[in-house]
């Protein structure tokens, strides 16, 4: 069994990680699931969340929005709408992001649509909660 497994992150935009690494945890839609080598292969949708991997007691996180995965044994591949590295992400943006959705959810008009502003809320947090991490044990 390899000690390595090989983590793929692709957006439209991008490549955003191709990767030998320790370990992977992903926002699975049924809640989070972590990877190590050897694993057993599955199929999952992703929802908004943190990715994180470990390559060398180094963590690095992302933001994830949406997506599919595919694990096998030596590889997973994350297949996302966005996925954004700790440090690609504009905190100032994310602010200005999440107090806009937070005014249209505190707004009682028919005209809002509340899973919309809800989902921008919880994409807004995610993202300033994995810019907060950054790069971890160095």
């Amino acid at each position: 069994m390899a000690d390595k497994i090989l983590l793929e992150i692709v957006s439209p935009e991008r490549q955003v990680v191709k990767e030998l690494v320790d370990e992977v945890t992903a926002p699975g839609i049924e809640g989070y699931f972590g990877v190590l080598p050897g694993h057993t292969p599955f199929l999952t949708t992703l929802k908004i969340g943190e990715i994180a991997y470990k390559t060398d007691n180094i963590t690095r996180y992302l933001a994830l929005c949406w997506g599919y995965a595919e694990v096998e044994p030596d590889r997973v591949v994350l297949l996302a709408e966005t996925a954004e590295p700790a440090e690609e992400i504009d905190i100032e943006r994310a602010e200005r992001a999440r107090h806009r959705a937070e005014d249209r959810l505190r707004q009682k008009t028919e005209e809002l649509d509340f899973e919309r502003a809800r989902i921008a809320l919880e994409r807004a947090l995610i993202r300033l909660q994995v810019a907060s991490k950054r790069v971890s044990g160095l």
